[in-house]
Formats: structure tokens, C-alpha cells, sequence
């Protein structure tokens, strides 16, 4: 299980390579300008390694069958869940983290998935993707967060174009997504 909070939360807050573009935070003061790692693309690229992204205050029943699938699978799992942490400068303070975890499904910020390599013997589609279309402004999103907003509030003009090209990042990746879920159907 890994718990996505997007910085390194043990050392305070610096960007690492699960920092998202335009994130503020430690040695990324004017907003980290790179895409974030893609953990769960990677562990799919092997083929034999069940994958899941889940959200738990998205939807708990996807997280419950991702731990349901991932504990029943004759092999490696890794399930990847959306951790807000007190870095993200959430409104309302830490209390509202699961609501934030719906919020950032709804903009299509965060997207969940479950990757079954078993399913494929089955005669099923392994690939299921469980986030829909986003239907919440990404942009208003990672403003309510202060991690994003004092970018914003620092360099206007740098944080336009950096949120901008996240989310042309993010929409590309629910493209990829839902292009996944055409690629592993099975033929009948």
C-alpha cells in the first residue's frame, strides 16, 4: 500500500518525483515545472503485478474491492491511494481530507483504476477504470489548495501556464485510461 501524498512528507514537505506540476513545496518554491511519476504505469508495464489507484473518499466500495482483489491475487500488489497531508493546505484543515479526495476524482486531479492480470485468463477485461470523466473544474480545484495557491499568489503569470499544462497533463491521462480500457478487452 502506498499512501500518495505528492511530497515528502517525513522530511517537511519537499517536491520529489510524486510532486504534481505547479505543486509548491521545498526546493520547488516557484512550482515544480516536471509531471509527477507514474508508479501505477510502471507496475503495469510488467504485466503480472496487480495495480490499483483508489481514493478513499472518492469511492470506499473501489477501495474495498481493490483490497479485495489485491490480497486475492497470486502475485504482487500495489494499491496506490491519494493521501492528502497537512503539506496540501486543505480548507478547512486536515478534517475535510476525504471530502478533498472526492473533490480531486471530480476534477479529474486524482483517477482511480484496478489492473487484474488474473482476469485476462478469466476471459475478462483486466483493466477497469472506475474515476468517470471529471466533472469539477481541475483548475478551481488545486486553487483551494494552498500548495498550488501561493503559486498563484506569488507568480501569477508562471503558475498560469504551469497549472494549465497539468491539466492538459491530467485530461491526457484519463485519455490514456480510458484508451486501456479498449486495449485489454477481450475478444469474443
Amino acid at each position: 500500500m502506498v499512501f500518495d501524498t505528492e511530497v515528502y512528507s517525513n522530511t517537511g514537505g519537499q517536491a520529489s518525483k510524486a510532486s504534481n506540476i505547479g505543486q509548491v513545496a521545498q526546493f520547488a518554491a516557484a512550482g515544480k515545472a516536471i509531471g509527477k511519476k507514474d508508479l501505477a504505469e510502471i507496475a503495469m508495464s510488467y504485466g503480472y503485478v496487480y495495480v490499483a489507484q483508489v481514493a478513499m473518499g472518492a469511492d470506499m466500495n473501489q477501495l474495498l474491492k481493490a483490497l479485495t482483489e489485491a490480497e486475492a491475487y497470486n502475485g504482487p500488489s500495489i494499491i496506490i491511494g491519494y493521501a492528502p497531508c497537512e503539506m496540501h493546505g486543505i480548507k478547512g484543515t486536515m478534517q475535510n481530507c476525504q471530502l478533498e479526495m472526492k473533490k480531486a476524482v471530480e476534477a479529474g486531479y486524482w483517477q482511480m483504476f484496478r489492473f487484474n492480470p488474473a482476469l485476462k485468463a478469466e476471459g475478462k477485461n483486466p483493466f477497469s477504470l472506475d474515476s468517470k470523466a471529471p466533472t469539477a473544474s481541475y483548475i478551481d480545484f488545486i486553487k483551494s489548495e494552498n500548495r498550488y495557491n501561493r503559486l498563484a499568489n506569488q507568480f501569477p503569470e508562471r503558475a498560469e501556464a504551469l497549472f494549465s499544462k497539468a491539466e492538459e497533463t491530467a485530461k491526457a491521462k484519463y485519455e490514456k485510461l480510458t484508451r486501456l480500457v479498449k486495449l485489454y478487452e477481450v475478444e469474443e
